[in-house]
C-alpha cells in the first residue's frame, strides 16, 4: 500500500528535512493552511498530514474545523506540531480530530519511528478492509505482524479480554490465552498500579465524548521489566447505544520514549557539570511564580567570568575543568529548598525558597565564598556573588530583569572587590542603576532607529593649538547626550554602554557624519587646514565593514582625507595588535592621519611602540597634571614628549588648564596642546566665531 502524505508547515527548511526522512513514503507539502485545503482537494488517497498549528494565512486549528465535517476526509489522519510546552494546544488538536502529536522541537528519528507506526496502522487498516471476508487465520496472521497487539476487551476494571493477538507475547511476555478472561491474570494486573485510576477515567471521558482513545502509560512485563506502550482504541457499542466492549492496539514505545527523555535531559541539563540549566531555572521560575506560594524565595547568582584568565594562560579545557570542580564544590550545598543551577557558561545560580531572613542569605553566602575561594585561591582569581530576594506576591514575575538584576549585582561584585569572594546585594541603589542605563539604552536605541524621540545626540568641539605657531590646529568632536528624561548625560557614562550593548555601531557612524559636516562647513567658510579628531572604539574599528564604510562617508560629504585624524586609545591594542595596526596602515595609505589618545597610560610598550602606525601621540591628562607639583625636575612629562619624537611622532597635550603647564611644554618642544586654557569644548557656531577671533 503506498502511503501519501501531506506536510504543512510554514518553514521551508522543516519541510525539506521531514521530506528527506520520510523519503520511503510519497510526500506532498504546503506551506500554510489554505495551501493545504488545495492539496487535499487536488489529490487523492491522502492517508497522513503532519499539520504545523501555528502558521500565517490559515493556522492548524482553522484547517483541521475545516476538514471536521468533511466525510470526504473521514480516513484522513492528522499528526498535529506543537511547541514543547503547549499542552493545552496538544489537547485542543485531539478534539478537534487530531489522532496524534509531535512536540518541537523535532527529533527526526522519533519523528519517523511515529511515522512508521501511523503507517503501519494504515496498513494494518487497509489490510483488514482487504480481508474481510478472509478466514480467522488470516486474520491471526495480519495481527501477528503488528508492532504489539490487538484486542478486544470487555469494559470493567480488569479490561477483561475477548481477544488478543500473537503479539502480546513479545510485548509483555505472556502468551495471549493467559490474559483471556483472565485465565492466568488479568490486563490490569500488567499495567503499573500509577495508571490504573488515569486509564479508568480517561476511557470514561473519551466514551462520554464519543471520543476514540488515545493514551501513553508503563506496563510491568512477565520478566518484571517496565515498558512504555501507546494505547489507541474506541468503544463498540450495541443497538441501544450502549458500550458492548472495547477493540483496540496496545505498541511498544519503549525506544520512543528513552529518545525523548534523553532529548528532555539534553534539554534541561548543562551537559558539562550534569546541573540543571539555564531554560529549567527560566522555567522553574515562572511555574512557582503562578503557584503564588507565600513561601520567601531568592536568588544568589556566582560570577566566574574571570575564569577566562585562566583559559587565556592554560588553554579552555583547564578553565573547563575548573567550572566543574567548582559544580561539585557547590553541589554540596543543596538541599530540598536549596537548587543549583549551571546558568551560563561561568555562571551559577542557587535558587532558595523558605528561608528566615535576609541574615540567612548572607550567611549562606558567605559560606559559598569560602567554598570557592579554596578552590581558585591557587589560580589567584575571584568572582562575584550576587543575592536578589524576589518580591512576594507579584501577579506576574519578569524572570529575565530578575536574572538581569541578578546579573547586576553580581558583576557588581566582581568590579568592587576582584580577586576576592565578596557579597553584593541587589538594593535601590543598583535599582537606579540599572533603570538610568536602561533609560540612557533607550534613548541611544531611539536615536540609532531615527525615531522621533525628544532625546539628542550632538557634538562639540574643543580647539587644538599649534604650540610652534599659536595657530588653531584642528579640533577633537566630542559626542554629547541629552535626553527627556535624564538631560544631559556624560561621555563617560554614555560611550561604555553604547560599546557594550554595540550601540556603539549606528551612533558612532551618527557622530562620525555630523563631524564631517561640521568640517564640510569649514571648508567652505576657506578654514582648509584646520582637521577634525574622529574618536573610534575598538568595537568600530573590528567592525567588518566599518573602514568602507568610513571611506563612502568621506566621499559623500566630500571633506580632505588629510584634515581627518582617527583617535584611538592606546589600551585598544590589547585586543588584536596586529590586526588594529594593519587597519590602521590603510587608513594611513588612504590619507587619514592617525592619533593614539591617552598615551603612556594603557598598552605600553617600547618594543610596541616602535611599530604603531600612528602620527600622533596624546599625552594623557595624568602626565600633565603632574606638571603642576612643585618640583617640575621630577615630571617625566618631558621624557615621553622626547620619546615620541625619536619613534617619529608628533605630540599632543591634553588637559591644559595652566599658564605653567604651558610654559613647560614649551620648554620640552611639545607639539600641540589642547584643553580649558584654550578653550572648552564648543557648540558648532561657537567653534566657527572662535576661528574668527
Amino acid at each position: 500500500m503506498l502511503i501519501k502524505i501531506l506536510v504543512v508547515e510554514d518553514s521551508a527548511t522543516d519541510r525539506l528535512i521531514i521530506k528527506s526522512m520520510l523519503s520511503e513514503y510519497q510526500i506532498l507539502t504546503a506551506c500554510d493552511g489554505q495551501e493545504a485545503l488545495r492539496m487535499l482537494q487536488e489529490h487523492d488517497g491522502i492517508n497522513l498530514m503532519i499539520l504545523d498549528l501555528n502558521m500565517p494565512r490559515m493556522n492548524g486549528f482553522q484547517v483541521l474545523e475545516s476538514l471536521k465535517g468533511d466525510k470526504r476526509y473521514g480516513k484522513l489522519r492528522t499528526i498535529v506540531l506543537t511547541n514543547y510546552d503547549e499542552v493545552d494546544n496538544e489537547i485542543k488538536g485531539l478534539k478537534l480530530g487530531a489522532v496524534d502529536y509531535i512536540r518541537k522541537p523535532i527529533h527526526m528519528e522519533s519523528l519517523k519511528a511515529r511515522i512508521d507506526v501511523h503507517a503501519a496502522l494504515l496498513r494494518a487498516e487497509h489490510e483488514l478492509e482487504q480481508q474481510l471476508h478472509e478466514s480467522e487465520r488470516s486474520k491471526s496472521v495480519l495481527l501477528s505482524h503488528l508492532p504489539g497487539f490487538a484486542y478486544r476487551c470487555n469494559y470493567d476494571r480488569d479490561w477483561t479480554m475477548q481477544y488478543v493477538s500473537a503479539g502480546c507475547y513479545d510485548l509483555t511476555g505472556y502468551p495471549p490465552e493467559s490474559l483471556l478472561y483472565n485465565r492466568d491474570l488479568s490486563y490490569n494486573e500488567l499495567i503499573s498500579p500509577e495508571y490504573h485510576d488515569v486509564l479508568w477515567n480517561e476511557w470514561e471521558r473519551v466514551l462520554a465524548a464519543g471520543q476514540p482513545f488515545k493514551y501513553e502509560y508503563e506496563i510491568i512485563t512477565a520478566a518484571g521489566e517496565k515498558k512504555w506502550v501507546l494505547e489507541m482504541g474506541q468503544g463498540i457499542y450495541n443497538d441501544a447505544g450502549e458500550v458492548e466492549a472495547l477493540e483496540g492496539i496496545v505498541f511498544d514505545i519503549s525506544d520512543r520514549k528513552a529518545i525523548e527523555d534523553a532529548l528532555k535531559y539534553n534539554y534541561e541539563h548543562d551537559r558539562w557539570t550534569g546541573l540543571h540549566n539555564h531554560d529549567y531555572l527560566v522555567a522553574l521560575l515562572e511555574k512557582d511564580a503562578k503557584r503564588k506560594q507565600k513561601a520567601k524565595k531568592a536568588l544568589i547568582g556566582i560570577n566566574l567570568n574571570m575564569v577566562q584568565v585562566v583559559a587565556a594562560n592554560y588553554g579552555f579545557q583547564y578553565a573547563q575543568n575548573l567550572i566543574k570542580k567548582a559544580a561539585e564544590a557547590l553541589s554540596q550545598h543543596c538541599t530540598d529548598n536549596c537548587l543549583l543551577f549551571h546558568s551560563r557558561e561561568n555562571s551559577f545560580v542557587f535558587y532558595l525558597f523558605d528561608y528566615k531572613d535576609q541574615k540567612e542569605l548572607v550567611a549562606f553566602g558567605n559560606v559559598i565564598a569560602d567554598t570557592l575561594g579554596s578552590i581558585f585561591i591557587t589560580e589567584r582569581i575571584g568572582g562575584g556573588i550576587g543575592i536578589l530576594e524576589i518580591e512576594q506576591n507579584q501577579s506576574e514575575l519578569n524572570v529575565d530583569l530578575q536574572l538581569r538584576r541578578l546579573l547586576i549585582a553580581s558583576e557588581t561584585s566582581v568590579s568592587m572587590f576582584g580577586r576576592d569572594f565578596e557579597i553584593c546585594i541587589y538594593n535601590e541603589e543598583l535599582e537606579a542603576i540599572v533603570n538610568r542605563e536602561r533609560e540612557i539604552v533607550e534613548a541611544l536605541s531611539a536615536i540609532a532607529a531615527n525615531d522621533d524621540t525628544t532625546d539628542e545626540l550632538f557634538l562639540q568641539y574643543q580647539p587644538i593649538m599649534n604650540l610652534r605657531t599659536g595657530s588653531i590646529f584642528g579640533f577633537e568632536a566630542l559626542g554629547r547626550l541629552r535626553t527627556g528624561k535624564l538631560g544631559l548625560v556624560s561621555p563617560l557614562e554614555f560611550i561604555p554602554i553604547a560599546e557594550k550593548t554595540k550601540l556603539i555601531l549606528p551612533i558612532g557612524e551618527k557622530i562620525i557624519a555630523k563631524a564631517l559636516c561640521f568640517l564640510n562647513r569649514l571648508n567652505k567658510l576657506g578654514y582648509n587646514e584646520i582637521g577634525i579628531s574622529l574618536n573610534i572604539s575598538v568595537i568600530q574599528l573590528l567592525s567588518p565593514n566599518f573602514t568602507n564604510r568610513l571611506f563612502e562617508l568621506i566621499s559623500e560629504i566630500q571633506v580632505n582625507m588629510k584634515n581627518i585624524y582617527i583617535e584611538i586609545t592606546e589600551s585598544v591594542f590589547a585586543s588584536d595588535y596586529d590586526k588594529i595596526n594593519s587597519i590602521l596602515e590603510i587608513m594611513r595609505k588612504a590619507g587619514l592621519q592617525i592619533m593614539i589618545d591617552d598615551f603612556g597610560t594603557g598598552y605600553s610598550s617600547l618594543y610596541r611602540e616602535q611599530e604603531l602606525k600612528a602620527d600622533y601621540m596624546k599625552i594623557d591628562k595624568y602626565f600633565i597634571d603632574n606638571l603642576l607639583c612643585a618640583d617640575q625636575s621630577k615630571a617625566i612629562t618631558g621624557d615621553i614628549i622626547s620619546m615620541a619624537h625619536k619613534l617619529g611622532h608628533c605630540t599632543i597635550a591634553e588637559g591644559v588648564e595652566h599658564n605653567i603647564q604651558l610654559q613647560y611644554l614649551q620648554k620640552h618642544n611639545c607639539d600641540k596642546i589642547q584643553g580649558f586654557l584654550i578653550s572648552e569644548p564648543l557648540d558648532e557656531d561657537a567653534a566657527i566665531m572662535f576661528l574668527e577671533k
